[in-house]
């Protein structure tokens, strides 16, 4: 069975005042793992204590390109060797990388570098989508080229159901099509307010998280990470219902 994580950008101005304080009161929502996006200065060893301690393991990490190429990969492989993180994400593409298909070609070469880099190291290297991948470029999307483009083998894919329904495509057809190249979907349940699309709890819009559930345990994704960022309530409240949720989701999946 897939596990639950939460990538930690959901509540990024808690972390920013007090990090490893929030990786204790997300521990205690229940959530088996953190996905990281940055370490406010945090020793490597004083971070894993805290993972250590509170028993949360680690999903991952969004880490900038700038931080992915030359030299500055050297340090980016040796802190997260200390924190017992092997999947490294790049987040987005900058505008300047993605502005046309050659672009988006051009990227690719960049991503399958880092990827081969990261496989010798012993790390999974992959990359997270938004909406704007999902741009045309004459026949194909701007996804199309940039997993088109690259090898499976060297750069995974980290899915967001969410950005990619808010683009019209269906999270559904995209898992399966690339079924043995997805590490980790990215969660969050998606209403429409006056005709637009925001963040909401699992479970509380038009989402089908029972088939996404089915469908990532069919293929075996190993992590289903929470990232909210819009909220109508307390932030915890809603980190502690979509971990709940899914949870509850996931036993009636297992039950079946």
């Amino acid at each position: 069975m897939s596990k639950i994580g939460l990538q930690l950008f959901s509540v990024w101005k808690d972390a920013e005042k007090d990090f490893l304080g929030t990786i204790q009161k997300v521990a205690e929502l229940g959530y088996e793992a953190i996905q990281f996006a940055g370490f406010y200065h945090t020793p490597a060893a004083k971070l894993q204590n805290v993972l250590k301690e509170n028993g949360i393991l680690v999903a991952g990490a969004h880490v900038g390109i700038e931080k992915l190429l030359d030299d500055e990969l050297k340090k980016t492989f040796e802190y997260h060797s200390a924190i017992d993180n092997n999947l490294l994400i790049c987040p987005a593409l900058p505008k300047e990388m993605r502005q046309t298909a050659d672009d988006y070609k051009k990227a690719a070469e960049i991503l399958n570098q880092i990827g081969e880099t990261c496989k010798k190291a012993g790390f999974t290297f992959g990359y997270h989508n938004h909406a704007f991948e999902f741009e045309q470029f004459g026949s194909e999307t701007g996804f199309d080229l940039l997993f088109g483009h690259t090898d499976p083998d060297l750069v995974k894919m980290e899915l967001d159901c969410y950005w990619a329904s808010f683009a019209d495509y269906d999270p559904l057809e995209i898992i399966q099509k690339n079924k043995n190249r997805i590490v980790s979907l990215h969660i969050k349940d998606m209403k429409i307010v006056n005709g637009k699309k925001t963040g909401i709890e699992v479970g509380r819009g038009q989402l089908d998280f029972a088939s996404l559930i089915k469908i990532g345990n069919k293929v075996g994704v190993e992590w289903f990470t929470v990232e909210q960022e819009e909220f109508e309530r307390d932030p915890y409240e809603s980190l502690s219902i979509n971990v709940d949720t899914l949870k509850q989701l996931m036993l009636e999946e297992k039950i079946r």
